[in-house]
């Protein structure tokens, strides 16, 4: 099969551009959707900006992650609270959900204990402040991030139970500690952020005692390919055993399933076997083989991605197991960000 990369590229990053409010933050699905995916993610905005990242559309990036601190600038009296306080309640905690245009928190609950979301935004700064693309450039502006940081050190996200990556159960995920690790690492280099040492060092120490388990109750699940690609903070061994239990485990056809038993979109009414099939885990897989150099693998993973994409052009959130429909949480702005590095990864791949 050949593929027209640019094309392709340049019709999903449309896709995603049509998410975009005009405060810089991308909504989790199209604005008119009724699932409530209206609304805008932390992580989601993280995810959907490495499309533009990958692409070379710096600009775009730079716009997202100046309003993603401005969400936090507009919470921090919160932030400050918790840092003083450490959170013991889940609403305590910067929430990982708010409004595209009002930066409001939503104050139902939902899983609002997400510490790899707020580690996420500390990343996408520091990555963009080391290539030379600075964010925080006023004095409050740095003085958010630093917040971040000390954030992260209060709640001990090496130890930390969260509801994680999928917004469920309060465990102490591998995917929400790998994201601390990573994003307190580059934030040790940017020289006017300062980051005890010894919080990437207990990181560190807890992702090595729980992977490749994802958490006590998940072994294998596809959050853990977050620690491979964009974080790269698993060694070889983890990073071999995880792509191996993921593809082994979770892949199906149309997607690949988040954990066993996963209940969110289940076609079975008692919940078993019949987990949603999630489109963005086919080019997670992609972009990861085509970063290993595995030419093979990276085309049929890109191949299964390309599959998902409706006849509209967008790919959906997930399919139903073993079934063409899709949820109505289509276009998924994450699964249309994940395709596009995919095809560029695979592009940059083969013509090395």
């Amino acid at each position: 099969m050949s593929i027209d990369f640019d094309k392709e590229i340049h019709a999903h990053i449309a896709v995603l551009k049509s998410l975009q409010k005009p405060t810089g933050v991308f909504t989790a699905a199209a604005h008119t959707v009724g699932t409530g995916y209206d609304k805008a993610w932390l992580r989601d905005n993280y995810f959907m900006t490495l499309g533009f990242l990958e692409t070379g559309d710096i600009d775009t990036v730079v716009k997202t992650a100046k309003a993603l601190l401005s969400v936090f600038a507009k919470h921090k009296d919160k932030i400050n609270w918790a840092i003083a306080n450490k959170p013991h309640e889940t609403w305590q905690y910067i929430h990982a959900r708010f409004h595209p245009e009002t930066f409001e928190e939503y104050w139902e609950e939902w899983g609002n204990s997400q510490n790899d979301a707020v580690a996420e935004v500390l990343y996408l700064i520091c990555d963009l402040e080391l290539r030379g693309h600075a964010v925080a450039t006023t004095t409050e502006e740095k003085e958010v991030s630093q917040m971040i940081v000390d954030y992260l050190v209060r709640v001990e996200y090496w130890h930390d139970a969260d509801n994680g990556i999928w917004e469920e159960n309060m465990e102490v995920h591998a995917s929400s500690i790998g994201a601390g690790v990573a994003a307190l690492k580059l934030a040790s280099q940017v020289e006017w952020l300062k980051v005890p040492l010894v919080a990437i060092h207990y990181g560190e120490e807890a992702l090595r005692q729980l992977l490749p388990r994802e958490s006590q109750t998940k072994f294998a699940d596809l959050a853990l390919l977050s620690l491979i690609y964009p974080f790269a903070v698993t060694t070889k061994a983890e990073t071999d055993t995880i792509i191996k239990n993921v593809v082994y485990h979770l892949t199906r056809d149309r997607g690949v399933i988040r954990y066993k038993l996963d209940r969110y979109y289940n076609a079975n009414e008692d919940g078993y076997s019949e987990e949603a099939e999630w489109c963005f885990g086919l080019s997670w897989l992609a972009i990861i083989y085509a970063m290993r150099g595995e030419k093979e693998r990276a085309w049929y993973y890109l191949r299964q991605a390309r599959n998902t994409v409706t006849s509209n052009g967008e790919i959906p959130e997930l399919y139903f197991s073993q079934s063409p429909v899709p949820n109505d949480n289509t276009p998924l702005g994450w699964s249309e960000s994940m395709y596009v590095v995919a095809l560029q990864k695979v592009k940059e791949m083969e013509t090395k």
